[in-house]
Parts: structure tokens; sequence; C-alpha cells
């Protein structure tokens, strides 16, 4: 039997680190990018093309077993265009559409029954939620695109004349945020990772704590379960990422991202199967891998570009510091606010370890220099 033929749509870090064990299962990985300086472009094989022409995208999948994305942006009449040639997506087109737009999300998690925080599909007029609100576009944003804190009616009016339809939420006064990590196989196989607590700072994520100190057992265990349904509700094949608010010992599901995800970044060093080669192992319809922890805490940090952009000299002092600090550079242009990398800790001490990431990641990108 040959090796199967795995395209990825887009070329970023999460298509990069998908190739390691792409490679290590000998599995072809070959991306479609719009430049060859791409993240994954640098290091595997390539096809530039426009992930909007249709015509180029299935001239692409027709050379791969299975197509897959890294980012939710292909159109819905690309990805059913290489379905309806016979090539396997994964995920689907029908469930894709659960992470490529809000609205169309919303009202699968209240199908479903799971706690949605309350919200509206707004194209103009009064709002039926109480200001202040948050307002997100319905599709696009990510990193804290395209979510807006609105205080009164004027601004929503603003927005809504420049955006045209919202999806409007109420502004819930969460505890901290959560991300679960669940994959599932064609074959309706399923596991999850350990709820991982997200740490933001102006809408990016800035370090994950895996697993969440101090949450209750039930509340883990429910956060869990939830995430599962809702991979099987969607028909899920591969990886997702299902963050959440927590209330006290509630719950409430925020976002859905059918692919890898940061707040899975920590998997590659703190558990036996990491998020990428799941991934691989669910859309081929492999055995799925054991999703438990290799350690007791694994805290991953996202290296932000800032002025700094010698990623390289700042090994000499963090590796001698810390040697156990497991560094990902994504060979990124460093530009102000774009995640380039990201470094993992993992051991016993959850203070320590986020004291030590916190150390490198700030010496990384130059807001301390000892």
């Amino acid at each position: 039997m040959n090796f199967p033929k795995v395209g990825v749509i887009g070329a970023g870090q999460l298509a990069r680190m998908m190739a390691v064990p792409a490679n290590d299962l000998g599995i072809d990985l070959t991306v479609f990018t719009s430049s060859a300086q791409d993240s994954a472009a640098q290091i595997v094989n390539y096809v530039i093309g426009d992930y909007h022409d249709v015509n180029a995208v299935l001239a692409f999948a027709k050379n791969c077993d299975v197509l897959t994305f890294e980012h939710e942006l292909v159109p819905q009449s690309v990805i059913k265009a290489v379905e309806s040639s016979g090539v396997k997506v994964y995920p689907k087109s029908e469930s894709f559409a659960f992470s490529q737009d809000k609205i169309v999300m919303r009202k699968k998690i209240a199908e479903i029954g799971l706690p949605n925080p309350t919200w509206q599909e707004y194209s103009g007029g009064a709002s039926e939620i109480s200001f202040p609100l948050i307002a997100k576009l319905p599709t696009g944003g990510y990193d804290g695109r395209g979510v807006f804190k609105v205080n009164n009616q004027s601004e929503l009016d603003e927005l809504a004349s420049s955006n045209g339809k919202l999806l409007l939420e109420e502004l819930l006064p969460f505890d901290y945020e959560i991300s679960v990590m669940v994959a599932r196989s064609p074959h309706n196989q399923a596991a999850s990772w350990p709820a991982t607590l997200t740490i933001q700072s102006d809408g990016i994520c800035t370090m994950t704590v895996t697993p969440i100190p101090n949450i209750s057992q039930a509340l883990a265990a429910q956060v869990q379960s939830a995430a599962l349904e809702i991979a099987s509700a969607i028909d899920l094949v591969g990886v997702q990422a299902v963050e959440m608010f927590i209330v006290g010992e509630k719950f409430y599901i925020n976002e859905l991202a059918l692919r890898p995800h940061n707040s899975g970044h920590w998997s590659i060093e703190g558990s036996h199967t990491s998020q990428f080669e799941q991934h691989l192992r669910a859309i081929l319809d492999l055995p799925l891998g054991d999703t438990s922890m290799t350690t007791k805490f694994a805290v991953m940090g996202n290296i932000i570009g800032a002025a700094k952009t010698d990623m390289y000299r700042p090994y000499l002092h963090l590796m001698a510091r810390t040697p156990q600090l497991k560094f990902h550079q994504y060979r990124k242009e460093v530009r102000p606010g774009r995640k380039i990398g990201h470094v993992t800790l993992c051991g016993d001490n959850v203070l320590e370890l986020q004291q030590e990431v916190r150390h490198a990641i700030d010496y990384l990108n130059g807001a301390i220099d000892e």
C-alpha cells in the first residue's frame, strides 16, 4: 500500500507543525500557498495558488488523497467543488461552516442544547441586548479581529453601517477563558485532551496552562463532554478547538475552530499524541492516539512580534537559564502583534513554569534584556 498524500490549504505555522508528524508517519504532505516564503512552504513541498480560485484548488486537490485546512477562509463554494470532484475533504464543507460563520455556529449550539451567551443576529435597529455588548463580524475574524465592544446604540449603528450583518452577544462577566481540544475520525472514534486555560491580551492568546489549575473535577468533565458532544453533532473529522467562557461553575460556548489551534500547541511536548499528529490520524481514518498528558502541567507562551527581530541570539541566555524549555520558531517576518513562535515548558510547579515561560517570551520579544 502506498502512503497517502495529504494536501493542506494554507502554509502558516499550523501546517508547518503538521509537517513533523507527517514526516514521522511517512505521509506526503504538500501545502497550497500564496507565497514560497510562508512558514510551512519553507520546509515542505508546496504549490502556489489562490484559495479563492476554484480551478487552481481543484488542480491541487486532484493530486491528493485527502484535503484539509489550516485556516477557515476558503469559500464554501470551493470546498464543495473539491468534494464533488471525488477527493476526500476533511472537515467536510457542512461541518466547516460552523467555524466559518459564527451565526451558523450559535444556531447549532442552541439546537444541541448547550449554553450560549445571550445573542442575536443584527442588521440594524434597536438591540435586544443591553449595552455594553459584544459585536462580532460573522466571518473572517480571528485573534481579536472582527470583535468589538459596543457601549451604546450610536456606536452600534456606526459599526453596522460599515460592516453590515453582525452577531451581537451579551458581555459576559466571565472568570476566565478555556479551550477544549477534541478529535474525531470518519468511523466516529473520538478523543479529547484535558481542558486548557487560555490567557489573553488585547484579544490575542499569550499563554496557555494545561490542565486548568484549580478547576473542579465536575466542571472539567462537563466541558470535555460538551466538546465531544459538539464534535459528534457537527460530524467533525479532524481536530477542533472549542473555546468557552467560565462563570463560576458554569460554562458558555464562545467559538469553534475546526483545525489545529493555538490552544493545543502544548500537546507537542505535553501529550502522548500532539494535536497535529491526531489531526492527520483523524482525516486518514487511522486509530486515534493517546491524549493523556506526559507531565503534570504544560505551559505554552506565544512569542508576539515587537521591535526585536533576532530570534536566534536569545537562545544563548534562555537555553542556559532553562534547559527544559522547548522552542518553536515559525520563521515568519517579525511584525508587531504577530505570532512568530511559541515556547513550552513542562513540569510539576505551575507557578514556576508560568514565570519561566513569561521570562522567555519577554526576553525573545525584547520587553526585557536580562
